[in-house]
């Protein structure tokens, strides 16, 4: 069951940054994250009143509160990290170590008691190196400090985040994300209140915003209940295969051209995939 919520968190995650992508051809891309991320907190309240969440713990030792805040503003840190890189115009260098940001939870579960058989452990390193791989590193033109750093902030930010979502689930998933969504309105508005902008979107847009917001918290409450249901290890290496959904869909929709080495990273991951489950 654990390996099936990352899985689909990871679905998810993929689907909704691919057409953020698409969006953020069109406008800022810290424009398409802040509206996302404020319609997501509003859904997410909505799961909270219909399920009743709101009487998980949330302060003290085991409580929800402080990780979802400190996995909130890591995790937008994370992503104006990315989104710096980007801009260098250096993706091949940016995109696949900002993707690593899966081995920081990883050694946190390590550290704290998760145990992996050999089958297993080589399932984990298949997949992460299949996900570095199916990001498209590039390489031929050197490796500039700027990118290089922003990828390293990218990584450790989502990472950070990553590790602080999966010991907040462990008193409620749901109330995590609502607090990393509730971390992040408060800078989201701050942005807006300081470009004095919303971002211009048209009423067309609006579903794919929707859907962008609604899915990435889903995501995120898919891999945080995955936490509670199985190895910590095993559901963020899982959660971290987004980006060969969004190569997927670019290559599908968009008609952009997979590189050789995207094709053996799609490849590895599969089969990392596939060893994990079955052991």
């Amino acid at each position: 069951m654990a390996s099936l919520l990352a899985i689909l968190s990871s679905i998810l995650w993929g689907t909704s940054d691919f057409e953020g992508g698409r969006l953020s051809k069109k406008h800022a891309p810290l424009a398409v994250l802040g509206f996302t991320q404020v319609l997501g907190l509003v859904f997410g309240i909505v799961l909270m009143l219909a399920s009743g969440a709101w009487s998980a713990q949330a302060l003290g030792s085991g409580g929800y509160l402080v990780p979802g805040i400190i996995a909130g503003l890591f995790g937008y840190f994370g992503l104006f990290c990315l989104y710096a890189g980007l801009s260098t115009g250096r993706m091949g260098v940016v995109s696949p170590i900002s993707s690593m940001g899966a081995i920081v939870p990883l050694t946190y579960a390590l550290i704290n008691g998760d145990r992996l058989s050999t089958i297993t452990s080589i399932g984990v390193v298949l997949a992460l190196v299949g996900v570095f791989c199916a990001s498209g590193p590039e390489l031929s033109q050197g490796l500039p400090l700027k990118p290089l750093l922003l990828a390293i902030g990218a990584a450790l930010g989502f990472g950070t985040a990553l590790t602080s979502m999966s010991i907040g689930s462990q008193s409620s998933a749901l109330m995590t994300m609502v607090s990393m969504r509730g971390a992040t309105f408060f800078v989201t508005i701050a942005i807006a209140l300081k470009f004095r902008t919303m971002g211009g979107f048209t009423k067309k847009e609006y579903p794919s915003l929707i859907f962008i917001g609604v899915a990435d918290f889903l995501a995120n409450v898919l891999l945080g209940v995955a936490c509670t249901k199985g190895l910590v290890s095993i559901a963020m290496v899982l959660g971290s295969l987004f980006p060969i959904a969004t190569a997927l869909l670019a290559f599908k929709f968009l008609r952009e051209r997979l590189q050789r080495v995207q094709y053996i990273g799609i490849v590895l991951a599969v089969a990392g995939v596939a060893l994990i489950s079955a052991f």
